[in-house]
Parts: C-alpha cells; structure tokens; sequence
C-alpha cells in the first residue's frame, strides 16, 4: 500500500520515524508533503521544518507550501505519487475534498486529543489549562469539518498535576505514532468500522496569541499554575514584577507555607521566600509557589537566583 505522509513541527518526527521502521511488507512511504522552510531564532535563517529534515535525510521525495489548496502543483504530485492511503500529523493546513478524498482508503489524521473533545489546532494547551486529569491520541478519517471525521482508534494516557505542554506533547507524539502503526494494518484490511462523533459533546480548543499569556492573579493557585504548565514552552506564561515583563515556567500548588506569613488578601503579593521558591498569594487566598523564571533576554533561572539577583521582598507585587 502506498502511503503519503504530510506533517510539519516535532510533533509528527515519531509518527514519520515510525512509519520509516515499518517493517510490514504491505506498506511504502511514497513521499512527504510539509509546510514552507520559515525564519527561525535570534538570526531569523530561513529553517526547514523537522519533517523536511527528517524525510530528505531518509530520501524521501518533498513537496512544500502554504496553502495546497492555491498550489496547482500540489494536484500533479499527489497524482504523481498515487498513494492509497494519506497519513496527516499536525500539517497545519486546512484540506480540500479533492486532496483527502483522492486515496481510495481516504486520509487518516492523528489528533492530539480524546475526540470529540477538543477539537482545533492547541488542544494539548486547552487540556492543561482544564486541568484534565486523562488525554490521549484518536486517530480519525478526515472529512470537511474541523477535527468533526469519524473515529478509527482511540488511546488514553493520564496527566500528572504538573506535567508541562511541552512534556505531554511529547508523550502523546509518542503514543499517537505508537497507535498509528498498530491502526494501520486492520484498517487497510477493512476490519476497523470507523465511528461517527458525538458532535453535541464536542469542545474546541483555538491556538493561542503570545498576548494572551499574562497571568491573571486573582484566579485561584490550581488555575494559575494550570495556566503555567499549559503555555510552557509556548507562549509562555507572563507577569510583571518591578516594571519587567517576567516569563514563570514552573510552579507547584502550595496548601500552606511555615512560620508567621499570612494571607493579605492582595493577589500578586509575595507571602514568603523560601529556600527555592517564591510563594505568592492568588485569589481565594489560595497560594503558588514560583520555582522557575525568566526576565527579559536573560537565561531562564531558579527562584533562588531570582531571589539573589533581583532581591525581592514580602509584600512585593507580581502583576
């Protein structure tokens, strides 16, 4: 069966890497389809995405562009390759009937979520921010509709109280490649009976804006350290503290802290410094503490160096 693959970031490396090690006789990677080489880092050199890299060093041919749908060429490779089956990680493209429709065993797109919950392009973040206590990976048919195609495989996976974007993005990248390889067999051979989703309990989960970053305060400590581990590594969550925009990239929930600190009943305040960690007073007098952060162009940094270097007190305010 010939098998075309489009994805662009590091969330399809395991996907494509396991499709490369697929040993099964049955199946052969025929070509890639990737976004556009984009400007990356302080230099801004123009870089090629890690599905790009992956696919040339394995000598696989590469097609790339910004909207396939605009690409006339994009037709004649597809043709070209005449694949049977279309596998889709994280492309980052809206398709079009003509494309996903061209195979006869249609196209299958490996989702970061338990479908029919969060649908859309970060549902790993809005997981997070939830607060979800179980993700996982569905492999899907893809149809018109936002992430709306009938399921074809689902697996689980549990998130831990301070499990990062970037930590689950990789667990899951790993389980959704895992999943995909053991789909793939009976699903060629017609003995999967994709499953139509239940669009009334369906959620959404929109990309977030660097903008959208700053920590409110006056939630309570679980949602801000929620909103923390969310966006780490990106956007990243944002505060101030003395004039500065400050990135915090870890916290953990702290039920009460030793000695004579109480609550002010200020969010954003300091209620203590302790040996690596700065606790700060949310809202509902709840309390986080604060282990790693950033300030402007400097190196990410523990709360004890924030401590020695920038010398906060109790009763400062993180805004």
């Amino acid at each position: 069966m010939r098998v075309l693959f489009l994805g662009t970031p590091e969330f399809a490396i395991p996907s494509l890497q396991a499709l490369l090690n697929f040993s099964n006789p049955d199946f052969e990677l025929v070509g890639v389809v990737s976004q556009p080489d984009r400007p990356a880092g302080r230099g801004q050199k123009l870089t090629p995405p890690p599905v790009k890299v992956l696919a040339e060093q394995s000598g696989l041919p590469v097609f790339q562009s910004e909207r396939l749908r605009d690409h006339p060429d994009a037709l004649q490779f597809l043709r070209e390759k005449d694949p049977q089956l279309i596998v889709i990680v994280a492309f980052g493209q809206i398709l079009t009937p003509e494309f996903f429709d061209y195979p006869p065993l249609g196209s299958l797109n490996v989702h970061a979520s338990l479908l029919p919950k969060y649908r859309g392009a970060a549902p790993i973040t809005h997981t997070l921010i939830n607060g979800e206590t179980q993700t996982g990976v569905t492999i899907m048919k893809i149809d018109e509709g936002m992430d709306t195609g009938d399921i074809v495989s689902q697996g689980t996976v549990a998130v831990e109280e301070n499990t990062t974007q970037g930590e689950l993005e990789d667990l899951l990248a790993h389980q959704g490649a895992q999943l995909l390889i053991q789909t793939l067999p009976p699903y060629a051979k017609g003995e999967m009976r994709p499953q139509p989703q239940d669009h009334k309990k369906a959620t959404y989960a929109p990309r977030m804006a660097k903008q959208e970053a700053q920590i409110d305060w006056n939630r309570s400590a679980p949602e801000i350290h929620n909103w923390i581990r969310a966006l780490n590594p990106w956007p990243t969550a944002a505060a101030h503290f003395q004039g500065e925009k400050v990135k915090i990239w870890r916290s953990r929930r702290v039920e009460e802290i030793e000695g004579d600190s109480r609550p002010s009943g200020r969010p954003g305040a300091i209620l203590a410094l302790g040996q690596d960690e700065i606790i700060v007073e949310c809202g509902q007098t709840t309390l986080l503490s604060l282990g790693e952060l950033q300030l402007p162009n400097r190196a990410r940094i523990s709360a004890r160096d924030f401590v020695n270097g920038v010398k906060p007190r109790v009763g400062d305010l993180f805004t």
